[in-house]
């Protein structure tokens, strides 16, 4: 794989590229479909290039979880990376990325924050400070050698990604006064793809580090760890000229991510949301604890087959979905903390749970129960000292009375006190009778 031609500019080295895009490519390039390496791009100041070109681009990747009831762990010694560029201290190399005929594909992941507007950056900064200004100049320098341009897949977990990676662009274009035709030959040259991406990745592996470099009889500091689920949602088809589904991967091109994004924040976050606060209460710590309580886990089950689920249309794939949660949520190496998933509970149930409340209501004239439990769960836990949200909203849930609290629309996106009589009497039960009888309830 040495001998492989560069074809794609990647923002970003972090744990999450490397368990999904890199891992991917390294996929299809042994499969003998596709014929390209990654040049990684460290967005920000401080990074991980020097380690990248220390180790060639080669690193390990273990891919661990359930499948099919069973625990299934891998390891691949993922080569698709050929090197990776600081263009902060070499920005001539960062430019010359756009110089060469055959780059074809960018992809990136800077995090939520990173596809950002500061308006402040000039075109002769080296480098601008922001990553769309980045992508910026690298553009204008491809335009400027006379070379078509790129497909672009945005992989950042912000609705609409690639949509605001282009506004930003367009607008950086504008204020650095770069012309009418670079602006056209942005908008009809190349294609910014908005994606939904969905792996869970658990990065270096710390406190196994050690043994597993033993195992391997290396030293690797890239050392790389995530579940084996995996999905790709990218608005367009390329597969002609990026044959994910052809090498086997878990892809869906499409015209529109919106439905599957809705299915992802409706099933695996809404489930999450729903369940930690209760199980919190009940004196569990992790999401795997939960799987394993026979009434955690039942009425979690029982959430999603019979509220969530039906909710969207109980269509097979939803269905598929739901159990593909369940298998993640029972994975024995991600340790993950139910009081983590709390933070911020509010914005999440209103984002993440309200949505489905509210619909299945329109559907089938009631509240759904289990949901609606779920909510006295968030208020009772918002009373403990183990919330962790905005100040105001902490010393306000911690003493307001039911009603005052779901009249709040500034939380909830709109006055929801219609829901006080079911979610009253199951704040009174888990005070007066504790949480073996919410669960009780739950599951009669």
């Amino acid at each position: 794989m040495t001998d492989m031609t560069e074809r794609i500019i990647q923002f970003g080295e972090g744990g999450f590229l490397r368990s999904f895009v890199d891992m991917f490519v390294h996929i299809m390039n042994e499969k003998g479909v596709f014929d390209g390496k990654v040049v990684v791009v460290q967005p920000i100041e401080r990074g991980l290039v020097d380690v990248l070109n220390e180790q060639h681009g080669v690193y390990h990747q273990y891919l661990r979880g359930v499948e099919g009831g069973n625990v299934v762990v891998q390891c691949t010694e993922v080569r698709s990376i050929s090197r990776g560029v600081d263009p902060y201290r070499d920005y001539e190399s960062y430019l010359a990325l756009a110089h060469q005929p055959e780059m074809r594909f960018i992809i990136s992941n800077t995090t939520e924050a990173g596809i950002e507007y500061l308006g402040t950056e000039k075109l002769t900064d080296a480098p601008p400070k922001s990553f769309p200004a980045k992508l910026t100049a690298l553009l204008y320098e491809r335009y400027r050698c006379g070379l078509p341009g790129f497909i672009i897949f945005c992989c950042e977990l912000i609705d609409h990604n690639a949509d605001f990676l282009y506004e930003y662009v367009t607008k950086y274009a504008q204020l650095w006064q770069l012309g009418d035709e670079f602006l056209s030959w942005l908008r009809d040259e190349n294609s910014f793809c908005n994606t939904l991406v969905d792996r869970i990745s658990t990065g270096y592996p710390t406190d196994e580090a050690e043994s597993l470099c033993r195992e391997l009889g290396v030293v690797d500091r890239l050392l790389n760890t995530a579940e084996i689920f995996h999905l790709w949602v990218i608005e367009g088809n390329f597969e002609d000229e990026f044959p994910l589904a052809k090498a086997g991967i878990n892809v869906i091109w499409t015209d529109d991510v919106t439905p599957y994004k809705k299915r992802k924040v409706r099933i695996l976050n809404g489930a999450h949301t729903s369940m930690v606060l209760a199980a919190r209460l009940y004196g569990l710590e992790t999401v795997r604890e939960c799987i394993d309580d026979e009434n955690v886990c039942a009425c979690l089950r029982k959430t999603l087959d019979t509220e969530i689920i039906p909710t969207l249309g109980s269509k097979d794939e939803d269905k598929a979905f739901g159990d593909a949660v369940l298998e993640r949520f029972a994975n024995p190496f991600i340790k993950h903390r139910l009081l983590s998933i709390a933070l911020n509970s509010v914005s999440k149930f209103r984002a993440r749970v309200l949505p489905t409340i509210l619909e299945y209501k329109e559907q089938n004239g009631k509240l759904p129960k289990l949901l609606t439990m779920s909510l006295a769960a968030l208020i009772e836990f918002y009373r403990t000292d183990e919330a962790d949200d905005g100040e105001e909203i902490m010393s306000f849930m911690k003493t307001a009375s039911v009603h005052e609290i779901l009249s709040r629309a500034d939380y909830w996106g709109l006055d929801i006190s219609f829901m006080e009589p079911d979610v009253a009497r199951t704040c009174e039960l888990i005070e007066r009778d504790g949480m073996a009888a919410y669960y009780h309830e739950a599951l009669s």
